[in-house]
């Protein structure tokens, strides 16, 4: 579905994306990890080509089936579900970089497996993400992912694979000569709106919206974050909030695909940091059961917001990497319950200890889910000494 000539500028793009979001330089013979889903072997035969350019130890890895993970949850036990062998632990320790080119075959096909058996995976893996998370604290560790257009998430966004694939190349800008110098115009211009949020004595956030009504308080020695690299395609600027702090009403009018789950509607009532009420017009018992995870799935651990002038994604995508991007007449706002992102801090991450990181009110869980909002809004910063500001209205910064 992409031509030759697209997957090499997808490579070139997805390397741009693992440099940038590493602080650190890779040096020769780092050791990357790459994971693929099975259709995106031909995006995978070329990105390790070039890696392997660059003089990197590369680690290939293919993904399970829809058939086998389903089996993986139907035919385990508990014990079975919650096995991390000490080898990946000491993987974990020496991998420099990760690379994930999902490319799904089914998002279904987990849709009868009880959540609880999902939930003892996720926190089972959680110890390795700790892992992962503290090398890049420490500037030696750097991911980024990408999706390869498929059938099957096409079908559930109601679009053809080709209109599908349009609407990645054109997202990562594969349709221009050099997308890396996209990517890098990208990457200046939403430098000057970090900065520019940054300089500001931010006390809290309220989001207004005709389904949204909602405040997040900012917290102390936070900074907004993104277009970093980490993800391709991203046009989102975003924090970990105080998840002791809000308050109010969100809404996701984009439905979210999870875990083989369907979830459309919606609608959290935060008080005092916890989600106190939770609705969902189609899979509401799959959200509950979600947000009892643990006990920080229930609170906020980011905040973001797109400015469409940077994003062309234009419809649903049936994929979180695309919908929390979406750009189209608004711009978006969304939020994710569950983990917080250490780098979010106004300081060197690697400093944080858990205990600083709760005293600081950063969240933690096994649970990152973003729930994403397109509809028209304003968001008004309160500062520091009373005056407030707008800073996003019509789906742009107002910087």
């Amino acid at each position: 579905m992409l031509t030759k000539v697209q997957l090499e500028r997808y490579a070139d793009v997805l390397i741009w994306g693992l440099e940038t979001a590493r602080t650190k330089k890779y040096r020769p013979y780092d050791v990357i990890l790459l994971r693929y889903e099975l259709p995106a072997l031909a995006l995978a035969e070329v990105l390790h080509r070039k890696l392997l350019d660059r003089r990197w130890h590369v680690i290939v890895r293919g993904l399970l089936s829809p058939g086998m993970e389903r089996d993986f949850f139907m035919h385990t036990d508990s014990r079975q579900r919650k096995y991390t062998g000490r080898w990946e632990e000491a993987f974990m320790k020496s991998l420099n970089g990760n690379i994930f080119l999902t490319a799904p075959e089914s998002l279904t096909h987990l849709k009868d497996v009880d959540p609880k058996r999902i939930n003892e995976l996720a926190l089972a893996r959680k110890p390795m993400r700790k892992i992962m998370e503290r090398r890049e604290e420490q500037g030696h560790f750097g991911w980024t992912l990408c999706t390869y257009p498929t059938e099957e998430p096409a079908l559930r966004a109601r679009l053809t694979l080709e209109e599908y694939a349009v609407q990645i190349v054109k997202a990562c800008f594969l349709n221009t000569a050099d997308p890396v110098a996209k990517w890098e115009e990208i990457h200046g211009s939403a430098g000057e709106i970090k900065r520019w949020l940054n300089a500001m004595p931010v006390e809290t956030l309220r989001v207004e919206s005709r389904s949204c009504d909602l405040s997040i308080r900012l917290g102390n020695r936070r900074r907004f974050i993104g277009i970093s690299g980490h993800n391709i395609p991203s046009f989102e600027i975003f924090t970990s909030p105080d998840c002791r702090g809000t308050t109010g009403r969100y809404h996701a009018n984009l439905p979210s695909y999870r875990s083989g789950n369907y979830i459309e509607g919606i609608t959290l009532e935060f008080r005092k940091g916890n989600v106190v009420e939770s609705h969902a017009r189609k899979g509401e018992d799959f959200l509950k059961k979600m947000l009892a995870m643990d006990t920080g799935a229930r609170r906020l651990g980011e905040f973001s917001l797109t400015d469409r002038r940077f994003s062309r994604i234009n419809s649903f995508m049936a994929d979180t990497l695309f919908d929390e991007n979406f750009g189209g007449d608004h711009g978006n706002c969304h939020i994710a319950v569950g983990s917080s992102y250490s780098d979010t801090f106004a300081g060197n991450p690697a400093s944080l200890t858990p205990q600083v990181k709760r005293s600081l009110g950063y969240n933690d869980s096994a649970l990152h889910w973003d729930m994403v909002n397109t509809e028209d809004k304003i968001v008004t910063a309160a500062l520091r000494g009373g005056k407030s500001l707008v800073i996003y209205e019509k789906g742009m910064f107002r910087y």
